[in-house]
């Protein structure tokens, strides 16, 4: 093969590397948005699918024409650790209510390519009217608009729909304001990533997330198999870390085999990503972030500060109770006065502890049993130097 065929190669597989690490940060890509990552996506589409499907068992959308790339990401056990965010300045996750009316818009939106703001405010008082255990929507409250506005905004930041003349935003001072939006329907239904169609499952929250291929309560050795190499792999490109205690017997099975063994290190080798295998289990490195949805270590937030040295005191002195964990902040925002003012009050030193004990879970730092809180063996890649870690900020 010639030297110029070597490179084509070389970079064919990078530009396929790259873009799966992109998918896997943002699962849905948009022309608009990012005009070089589509255009990447879909000139590789066919190798991406057919990566996502063999090594994941995700369903990859290219939609050339209406400019976006959908990858449906299916998590193999139920998790709350990404939950959708409100894109007003708090970025504070949705709650119940929240939830509720973004299922209700996009269901209203499927009828109409265009609409107002308020035609589908009385839509969705309607539709919420008519099921018997959703809370009726009140557009005259302020609270209620405000959580309208965040399914609504959540909404346009996927492209599901497009305000066209006014802005969403002003729906919160006035019940009366002006908005007209275009609804790409088409996309509002690739939002919704489960296996079963809600339609279709008699009890949506127990069957949605059921995949038939894998055999159900009787599956053949193939399905299992199937099923332990997507699982592992979804679990290795979805969490931070992969503890061997944390696996089924199957997935250990496999793990250890040598097909197992060899897949693993293939998918990580033709995604760009770098395979941490240790006694404790397995890490995916990726070197350059992109398919890294948040951060640690990572000074963009105060929890996430605090975070870093509480992690330090829990691998050098051991499990801790909850409650050395919230002098410690305590007595970290006392001697930094003018450092993370929202938990300078009555209650912030029990507040920060919370949320960086929060983000160590999140990252497979540390584990909470009751009142102790214990380090886990990726805590150890961390240390600190507590004179450079915190700098006074206004």
């Amino acid at each position: 093969m010639s030297s110029l065929a070597n490179q084509l190669v070389r970079a064919e597989k990078e530009e396929i590397a790259r873009a799966i690490r992109t998918l896997l940060g943002r699962p849905l890509v948009s022309l608009h948005d990012d005009p070089a990552a589509f255009d990447l996506i879909r000139k590789r589409r066919q190798p991406l699918i057919q990566w996502f499907d063999y090594f994941c068992g995700w369903r990859l959308v290219v939609e050339s024409r209406q400019g976006y790339a959908r990858l449906v990401k299916v998590r193999s056990e139920a998790s709350a650790t990404r939950p959708a965010r409100r894109r007003r300045s708090t970025r504070a996750p949705f709650d119940r209510r929240r939830y509720t009316l973004l299922c209700l818009c996009a269901a209203e939106l499927l009828t109409s390519p265009v609409t107002t703001i308020g035609m589908l405010a009385q839509r969705v008082v309607q539709a919420a009217a008519v099921e018997a255990d959703v809370p009726a929507f009140d557009p005259v409250r302020n609270d209620e608009r405000a959580a309208f506005v965040d399914a609504l905004k959540l909404l346009e930041h996927f492209g599901a729909v497009t305000a066209m003349d006014g802005a969403t935003d002003s729906y919160l001072d006035d019940e009366d304001a002006k908005v007209l939006y275009r609804v790409d329907t088409t996309r509002v239904i690739r939002l919704l990533a489960a296996p079963m169609p809600p339609s279709r499952a008699a009890e949506p929250l127990d069957a949605l997330t059921v995949e038939a291929r894998y055999g159900g309560d009787e599956p053949t050795e193939t399905q299992r198999n199937l099923w332990a190499r997507h699982s592992l792999i979804r679990g290795l490109l979805d969490e931070p870390v992969v503890y061997r205690d944390d696996l089924t017997p199957a997935q250990l099975a496999y793990a250890a085999s040598l097909t197992g063994r060899q897949i693993l290190r293939r998918a990580a080798e033709e995604a760009g990503f770098v395979l941490e295998e240790r006694a404790e289990g397995f890490l995916l490195v990726d070197p350059d972030a992109t398919a890294t949805d948040t951060k640690f270590p990572d000074d963009s937030s105060h929890a996430k500060v605090a975070a870093l040295l509480m992690l330090d005191l829990l691998v050098t002195s051991g499990p801790v109770t909850t409650a050395r964990l919230d002098t410690e902040a305590t007595g970290l925002l006392g001697r930094f006065p003018q450092w993370a003012k929202a938990y300078q009050s009555d209650g912030g030193g029990p507040r920060l502890a919370a949320d960086a004990l929060e983000v160590l879970e999140w990252f497979g730092l540390a584990r909470r049993t009751g009142d102790e809180v214990t380090a886990l063996p990726a805590a150890a890649r961390y240390r600190v130097d507590r004179g450079a870690a915190i700098q006074e900020d206004s």
